[in-house]
């Protein structure tokens, strides 16, 4: 069940009528069940390039290959129509056919099977999705979250070789969207299905994304994993789009008081328990540059050494107001100048950016190898279990 696209290969470039022009050109290889989030701001043209990978809107130029089929070629004046190119598509609004019940939606793109076999394809498309027993309502009887996996049912209901979702968790309400998410991706892996989602939400994009495309005013500014992305934005412009410098992989070692300890290589972080996470759960540890406070070491680091630069960690806890505030040594190993700010990156045994004031770093005198004390408090560490 479901299908493959070994490769996604896509050229685009489109200006509409307002002027505004979008262009996006990537490859990538794509896994089973692996899931490609094309992020950005509002108006950053994400919906444009979903649309016409689908088959929605027509370029002005640029070619869609998928898995060795070419979709659309400008050139060749090809243009795969969207009812033949193996996709799905889920929308924010779902888009369901409103006097159509629930199976009649679902069984909607198997006409050309036997009604025997839609009947049977329906409903485990429902049990799939956890959506049986609503078969015979109508979508104005359906929640939000109820309409979003009939919608996913039907469009997963043909094994459509590439599934596209375009922010299809944003009406949702924030528990329905973290339980939907996480059952949309349990479902993608079960059925083997690639998909590309489009959001704005970068704590979305690092749950579910394997990879990650960047698009800003319009354009495709950097595509990687999502780790590699959020690690090494490649320009200024990403790296304001992304809203965090530091994403680094943690392992969780227990909570307390509302507080979990996060283990990353040998350091040691606090932060505040988002959610329940058992000892051993895979996360993200998230900072933001401007949460990241720095001084320079005048003497001999305290705590324990090791590592790069001789890496120690000390962590005051403080229980009564509920924060907690971490410590940690290193040394500066790269310094960005940005006007009026400074981003420097510190290698802490892993690498932290901090951002400061150019004065600040000046009178510090921040340099390469320059010894630091980063500090951050466990309110500004956020913690992203991956799904």
């Amino acid at each position: 069940m479901g299908g493959m696209a070994g490769e996604i290969a896509v050229d685009l470039a489109h200006r509409f009528e307002s002027g505004v022009a979008v262009r996006a050109s990537f490859a990538r290889s794509t896994a089973r069940g692996s899931i490609l989030v094309v992020f950005g701001p509002s108006g950053a043209g994400k919906t444009t390039v979903l649309r016409a990978i689908a088959g929605l809107l027509r370029p002005h130029g640029g070619r869609v290959v998928v898995d060795g089929t070419e979709w659309f070629d400008s050139g060749a004046h090809r243009f795969v129509p969207p009812q033949e190119r193996r996709v799905g598509y889920v929308a924010q609004d779902t888009a369901l056919f409103p006097h159509l019940s629930v199976r009649a939606n679902v069984e909607y793109g198997l006409r050309a099977a036997a009604p025997a076999a839609r009947r049977q394809r329906a409903s485990e498309m429902l049990e799939l999705v956890g959506a049986r027993g609503l078969e015979d309502r109508l979508p104005r009887q359906l929640s939000g979250g109820q309409a979003q996996r009939v919608a996913l049912a039907r469009a997963l209901a043909p094994s459509p070789a590439l599934l596209l979702l375009d922010e299809p968790f944003g009406a949702l309400d924030a528990a329905t969207r973290r339980a939907l998410r996480s059952e949309v991706r349990g479902v993608l892996r079960d059925t083997g299905t690639s998909a590309i989602l489009v959001t704005h939400d970068r704590l979305e994009a690092m749950a579910v994304g394997d990879d990650i495309a960047v698009m800003v005013d319009g354009e495709l500014r950097q595509i990687g994993s999502v780790q590699e992305v959020f690690r090494s934005p490649s320009d200024p412009a990403v790296a304001r789009a992304l809203g965090v410098e530091t994403v680094v992989p943690a392992v969780a070692e227990g909570e307390r008081d509302g507080l979990v300890t996060l283990r990353i290589g040998d350091a040691r972080l606090v932060a505040v328990a988002g959610a329940d996470l058992p000892a051993g759960a895979e996360v993200f540890a998230c900072m933001r540059a401007e949460d990241v406070n720095i001084q320079i070491v005048r003497r001999g680091p305290p705590g324990v050494a090791g590592g790069p630069g001789g890496v120690h960690v000390d962590v005051d806890v403080d229980v009564l107001k509920g924060s907690a505030r971490n410590h940690l040594s290193g040394r500066v190993v790269g310094i960005e100048n940005e006007g009026a700010i400074d981003r420097v990156t510190v290698d802490c045994g892993f690498p932290l950016v901090a951002a400061i004031t150019r004065q600040s770093s000046e009178e510090l005198a921040l340099g390469p190898g320059s010894g630091v004390t980063v500090a951050i408090k466990a309110t500004a560490i956020h913690v992203v279990s991956k799904i």
